[in-house]
């Protein structure tokens, strides 16, 4: 069980975990899971909370997942507030709007940031695992690119010369902060851990 129902992630994380002997259901099966505050002071606490939550609720094992953006010259901020960043109901492109009005004037030297990843596989009597997985770039002046969802058409990888959105699904499901932690959370399905 999948403790999201962010079409684009259940996606994501539905073609990182293909081939592997699960069904994958999520919030988007289930609409009758009541709503989660996520309240918690680090993306840990917020996706156990989510992940025990929906565990108990369904009566299936859950994977759920707190992710949020490190901006450098924000000190870390939007961190764990990053999906309501710009209010409560924010859509991508209010968040996306407000971070590049509060980044404005900052040199592209200063623009350094960072994409966090917690997965949390729970069962529903609160026994858990985490896996984590971060992924390095700045953030770029304008939205670019048609692809991905979040904040990934700011977020540029001076690599590959381009943003998130740029990249083609494949080389982003290689390279992500969700793409690190579901390859350990995958590692340690096949060890047999389930």
């Amino acid at each position: 069980m999948l403790a999201t129902g962010n079409g684009g992630k259940v996606r994501e994380i539905k073609k990182l975990l293909a081939g592997l002997d699960v069904e994958l259901l999520s919030l988007l099966d289930f609409p009758a899971v009541p709503e989660i505050t996520e309240d918690g002071q680090s993306y840990r606490e917020n996706a156990l909370k989510k992940a025990l939550a929906v565990a108990q609720f369904t009566g299936d094992m859950t994977l759920a997942d707190d992710s949020g953006l490190e901006v450098d010259a924000l000190d870390g901020a939007p961190g764990i507030y990053s999906a309501r960043f710009a209010g409560k109901d924010a859509t991508d492109e209010r968040n996306v709007q407000k971070l590049l009005k509060t980044l404005q004037g900052v040199p592209p030297e200063k623009r350094g940031a960072c994409f966090q990843c917690v997965l949390v596989f729970c069962r529903q009597n609160g026994v858990h695992e985490a896996f984590t997985g971060h992924w390095r770039g700045c953030i770029h002046n304008s939205p670019l690119g048609e692809g991905g969802f979040g904040y990934d058409p700011v977020f540029f990888l001076p690599d590959q010369g381009m943003t998130v959105a740029q990249l083609p699904e494949e080389e982003k499901n290689n390279l992500s902060h969700r793409a690190q932690a579901l390859a350990r959370f995958r590692e340690w399905l096949q060890k047999g851990n389930l």
